[in-house]
């Protein structure tokens, strides 16, 4: 097939010329009207590749992922911190307020899907289900906002420390290290799908909106921003609850036999025979059920004063305290009188 064209023309004067133009191939239209397309889910396009040198061979992780363990994975559950203070009623507000308004948008309907099942099965299985598509969609538009409060709350902590040239007592790294562990799960789903146009214009506009939002709100009152993303991360635990569940029932065949991508094996170091997209989510959900526990934690603390007990060395060892391990111990958060 050639893959050039000659066209000759006249210049005024009358002499001729040669133009050789290059032939493009058609444009290939699918069928679909979804803004956003998936790649193939047997075999998955590295849709955001290493970058390639001459002299390195690899970049780690700059916070290397902790090991967890089979046991430690499945013992993660949907769970909630009641509400005790007018801190806390304004931060569930805002966050059903956010979730209702994404589920609106997104057509995501659990609630609805499980009382029309009860009805009509398969009214509700055409109206309501959820395929690997529309999963993945949400995940990525998700995390793409959930890697914000971590970066904003270290960001200003940041400045505040130099400001007025205090220590900062360990909560920075907590919180940059949050934000990069959500920007993990981003890069992972983005090995599964490639967004399309307008999820790109709708993550742009939702981030810039978010960003400034969360900012404002985390100078006014950073205790009511981290109850905030404790109730965050228990919607988001429910969400990935429900994928896993959604897989053991069969309703998302495409995953049942798919691997995780290799950025995932490698961050989480997902030992062989461990490395589904089952197991993929299941790793996903401990490290929300994690980010719901320090959150919370920190919502009880002192935030101008108080140590982050998650990286602070206790001189009576014998007690239960909190760590980064994946202990379950306290996962609604652990109060101020326990760790301060």
């Amino acid at each position: 097939m050639s893959l050039t064209r000659l066209t000759t023309g006249k210049y005024i004067t009358g002499s001729t010329y040669t133009v050789v133009r290059p032939v493009l191939p058609p444009m290939r239209v699918g069928t679909s009207i979804r803004p956003f397309s998936s790649s193939s889910l047997k075999h998955i396009r590295l849709f955001l590749p290493s970058t390639e040198t001459e002299n390195i061979r690899k970049t780690p992780p700059a916070w290397p992922h902790p090991i967890y363990t089979d046991e430690q994975l499945k013992q993660i559950g949907i769970s909630h911190r009641e509400t005790r203070n007018f801190g806390d009623k304004v931060a569930l507000s805002a966050i059903r307020t956010l979730r209702w308004g994404f589920d609106l948008v997104s057509g995501y309907r659990h609630d609805d899907a499980v009382a029309a099942h009860a009805k009509d099965p398969a009214m509700a299985k055409q109206k309501y289900s959820m395929t690997e598509e529309k999963y993945l969609i949400r995940n990525i538009f998700l995390e793409s906002i959930a890697g914000v409060p971590g970066m904003v709350g270290g960001m200003l902590r940041h400045l505040r420390s130099l400001r007025r040239m205090r220590r900062d007592n360990g909560w920075i790294e907590t919180l940059l290290e949050e934000s990069y562990n959500e920007r993990m799960h981003l890069l992972t789903f983005l090995q599964m799908a490639e967004p399309g146009f307008f999820l790109h214009l709708c993550v742009l506009g939702a981030q810039g909106v978010f960003f400034n939002a969360f900012l404002m709100a985390y100078l006014v009152n950073p205790r009511i921003c981290h109850r905030f993303v404790g109730y965050l991360e228990e919607e988001a635990i429910i969400t990935y609850t429900r994928e896993i569940s959604d897989i053991d029932a069969g309703k998302l065949p495409k995953w049942e036999k798919m691997q995780a991508p290799n950025i995932a094996v490698q961050y989480w170091n997902m030992p062989e025979g461990y490395r589904s997209v089952k197991d993929l989510l299941l790793y996903i959900r401990a490290d929300e059920a994690k980010h719901r526990e320090v959150n919370h934690t920190f919502a009880n603390l002192n935030w101008k004063e108080d140590p982050n007990p998650y990286v602070s060395q206790y001189k009576d060892e014998g007690k239960p305290r909190p760590s980064k391990a994946m202990d379950g111990k306290r996962q609604n958060g652990w109060e101020r009188q326990d760790v301060i």
